[in-house]
């Protein structure tokens, strides 16, 4: 078994959501700025979310250091499922989690299948969830729910979209600062 070096500086783990993150999204341009490491998903067009767990749950076992993780859409509802499932969560330093997709939408359900119910556990590690205030893929008050459910700090992003490459954000310096604490091991 692979010793893991809680005060080490926390590897930070990319998770994009369904059809995964472009070469515009936020979560690209964070791996090419900072280094940090996408955790690479078998079919990024129809998602299993057995398969995604097993992936998360792999990778973070990997890791020698503690993990940090940055979900969008998809990628929040899969950190709250993989919470509930893994025995590696102690290694999970703080997650990010940007614009929940609401996977339980009418219109959204049936081209994910599997991934209902959204799981509501709290998570146990702290956690920031960002949602804006015209997300398509998720209401706001739905994120405030999802945000009380898994003991989530909420910060309202105001009318910014999806918080994907369509909603302009580009490097998106304020949403990498949110990682700070947790980077520096004052969290």
């Amino acid at each position: 078994m692979k010793q893991v070096k809680l005060e080490a500086a926390p590897r930070v783990l990319i998770l994009p959501g369904w059809q995964g993150s472009g070469p515009t999204h936020w979560q690209s341009r964070w791996e090419a700025l900072h280094g940090h490491a996408r955790v690479e998903q078998h079919d990024w067009q129809q998602p299993r979310r057995g398969d995604w767990l097993a992936r998360l749950d792999e990778t973070v076992i990997d890791s020698e250091r503690p993990v940090l993780l940055v979900a969008h859409s998809l990628g929040c509802i899969l950190v709250a499922a993989w919470a509930r499932f893994s025995r590696h969560t102690y290694k999970v330093r703080g997650a990010l989690l940007v614009a929940p997709g609401d996977v339980e939408q009418p219109d959204l359900a049936p081209a994910l299948p599997g991934w209902v119910p959204i799981l509501r556990d709290p998570l146990p590690f702290p956690s920031l969830l960002v949602a804006s205030r015209d997300d398509p893929r998720c209401r706001f008050e739905r994120a405030e729910q999802f945000a009380q459910a898994w003991g989530s700090r909420l910060i309202d992003a105001g009318a910014r979209g999806h918080l994907n490459a369509d909603s302009g954000l580009g490097d998106w310096p304020e949403g990498h600062a949110l990682l700070q604490p947790w980077l520096t091991g004052g969290a």
